[in-house]
């Protein structure tokens, strides 16, 4: 598995037009390119950061070619205009995953 961490200095009064922009084009991403989806949390300075999940960084390297311009496009603008500063912090490899079930109940 392989994820992206991303974080998002929201305009002052655009927080659901971020999360109504992000929401959709995660969902494009999810049923066009393969993702394994994404959750968005928001800090203590109000700032939001975000995780998208992948099979593989081949995958998310790939993506894109597959989605619905015109409606993926719209969603980009969304979130592009309720920000004032977009930044990707991390690619990441798993090496280890103790969240999943009953990993601990064996």
């Amino acid at each position: 598995m392989f994820s992206v961490i991303y974080t998002f200095k929201v305009k002052k009064g655009k927080d659901q037009d971020f999360l109504d922009g992000w929401t959709g084009l995660t969902k494009l991403i999810y049923k066009h390119e393969g993702s394994l989806g994404s959750k968005v949390h928001k800090d203590k300075n109000d700032d939001y950061v975000a995780y998208a999940q992948w099979p593989s960084r081949k995958v998310w390297e790939n993506a894109g070619k597959n989605l619905p311009k015109e409606e993926a496009e719209r969603f980009r603008a969304q979130m592009k205009n309720s920000c004032y500063a977009m930044e990707t912090l991390f690619e990441l490899d798993l090496m280890v995953d103790l969240t999943e079930g009953d990993v601990f109940a064996k």
